[in-house]
């Protein structure tokens, strides 16, 4: 499958399925330490640090951006990544959740960040993703007009270990609402090594592992 001429491909086993174990397990009880801290109060409920509830793309599930166990693997998948796409990337950031039973994950294409992304499937209950690859049709309504996508969607399975590589910023990808009980998913987000790019390296942050919020400055 050509990621050049489909601006998406699958890769079956990109990390072993020990290692998305691991990975899996290792999330699974940072999450039930950072329910036990925020909930006896040892830490702000503000904090960041330890993952978060408040995502709004996906209210009151768990997740964690910049975890350095997934900003360990945005590096250990980059020579991947730029062997599928015939790129050469520079990493911006990870972002890691496991889904709750009910999720679903609109449709929507990323930011700036994420021009080529990918998601590995850690662990957990089956939940596939879906890829627009067609272009938004525009849909007159009155004096404006309403972008909706017409493509009902390309269903991606995958198992523990395989990824997802595509165009985050011009393909559509959401996931229908999820009937299992936790999935846990990692996103690794890259742009291409260009000189224009060069400024969002690690999107912004000097450093892989560091919070969002955290520029150096």
């Amino acid at each position: 499958m050509s990621f050049k001429k489909n601006k998406y491909c699958i890769v079956k086993n990109a990390i072993s399925k020990d290692i998305a174990n691991f990975v899996f397990n290792y999330f699974l009880i940072k999450r039930q330490v950072a329910e036990t801290l925020f909930k006896s109060k040892y830490i702000s409920p503000y904090s960041t640090e330890w993952g978060t509830w408040e995502d709004k793309q996906i209210p009151n599930t768990y997740s964690h951006y910049a975890d350095i166990a997934m900003e360990t693997l945005l590096v250990k998948v980059l020579p991947e990544m730029e062997k599928r796409t015939k790129l050469k990337l520079i990493p911006t950031y990870s972002y890691a959740r496991i889904y709750k039973p009910g999720d679903v994950l609109e449709r929507h294409k990323d930011r700036m960040s994420c021009e080529i992304s990918t998601t590995i499937n850690l662990g957990g209950d089956p939940w596939p993703i879906y890829l627009s690859p067609k272009e938004n049709v525009g849909i007159p309504n009155g004096k404006n007009i309403t972008w909706e996508s017409k493509a009902k969607g390309i269903k991606v399975n995958l198992s523990p270990g395989d990824m997802l590589v595509y165009r985050g910023q011009e393909l559509e990808h959401w996931r229908e609402k999820f009937e299992g009980q936790e999935c846990a998913q990692v996103f690794l987000h890259y742009n291409e090594n260009t000189e224009k790019n060069q400024s969002n390296i690690f999107d912004q942050r000097p450093h892989i592992g560091l919070p969002f919020f955290y520029t150096g400055k």
